[in-house]
């Protein structure tokens, strides 16, 4: 069965490398996986304010990798695993692929416009060479007709 990673943000990159990934695994009988990073944030004196922060930035993460797996769910998909994980990007997706071998893929959308984005520069570039898996890109500018007759 193949298992296709994606990352799960407010961007439109990621929207479109999640439909692309649903897409994907329900033509080969698949799974996804969403994975919502929360970045760890900045040091402050007050432990109080400290963790209030972390957790208004989780619950927002919550929210929407749940909204996204309700998504795929209200269009007949799989239900897929949700995870929200803090930490610094790179490390975290990293991290998460050791952590499951079974991952087929990491599908990250790029930015329509300007740079491709940190984690699609990382993973394309320097960071290709220690990948366990094949990442897919899908250009940010695709339709969904596009993504459907690609996948």
């Amino acid at each position: 069965m193949r298992v296709y990673l994606v990352i799960i943000d407010e961007s439109d990159e990621a929207l479109v490398a999640l439909q692309y990934a649903a897409r994907r695994a329900a033509s080969t009988e698949g799974v996804l996986h969403l994975l919502a990073l929360v970045p760890s944030q900045p040091f402050n004196a007050f432990a109080g304010v400290q963790a209030t922060i972390e957790e208004e930035a989780r619950a927002r993460a919550e929210t929407l990798v749940t909204a996204a797996a309700g998504n795929l769910l209200s269009q007949g998909g799989k239900m897929p695993v949700i995870s929200v994980k803090m930490g610094e990007d790179v490390k975290v997706v990293r991290k998460y692929l050791e952590e499951h071998p079974e991952v087929s893929a990491l599908v990250l959308g790029a930015a329509s416009e300007g740079s491709p984005g940190p984690l699609v520069s990382h993973f394309t570039g320097s960071g290709m060479a220690h990948m366990t898996c094949p990442v897919f890109v899908v250009p940010g500018g695709l339709t969904p007709e596009q993504i459907e007759s690609l996948s």
